[in-house]
């Protein structure tokens, strides 16, 4: 043995579970707050709620957490405030998107969208010039998300 304990090597390896773990309760808590602000908290009458409650339950997230995500959505304790935005721009090649983000932060948000349209040869494009024109297709992730 090298002298090192057992403890030593385990922390390694929790701390990196851990640390993704705590990457995916993020997003789900994120999910499960907006879900609950627009659409009430109850997951009976919000089938948004309840797919991302069951997506939270997959990930075996405790229910103490679930239930502190709802009752920040609906207003019954503080926290914070995620909203929804919508953008438009034109990918390489000329392509149409159609940017939907879900930030604390709109401002940091419109760089970070324009950081990356203009990094893969895109352009930020002019509000409501494709709404009508776009429909949802599927859903592409930067890795600055991941």
């Amino acid at each position: 043995m090298s002298g090192h304990s057992k403890w030593s090597s385990i922390k390694h390896k929790k701390g990196a579970t851990d640390a993704k773990r705590g990457k995916i309760f993020t997003k789900l808590i994120k999910e499960i707050t907006v879900a609950a602000r627009f659409g009430g908290g109850d997951p009976a009458s919000n089938p948004r709620l309840r797919t991302a409650i069951q997506a939270a339950k997959n990930e075996n997230m405790p229910k103490d957490n679930i239930e502190r995500a709802i009752k920040k959505g609906t207003g019954e304790l503080e926290g914070v405030n995620y909203e929804e935005s919508i953008y438009e721009g034109y990918g390489p090649g000329g392509a149409a998107v159609f940017i939907e983000s879900l930030t604390d932060n709109k401002n940091r948000a419109v760089a970070d969208i324009r950081h990356i349209l203009s990094k893969a040869g895109g352009i930020w494009g002019p509000m409501d010039a494709l709404r009508g024109c776009l429909k949802k297709k599927g859903i592409l992730l930067s890795k600055m998300m991941l």
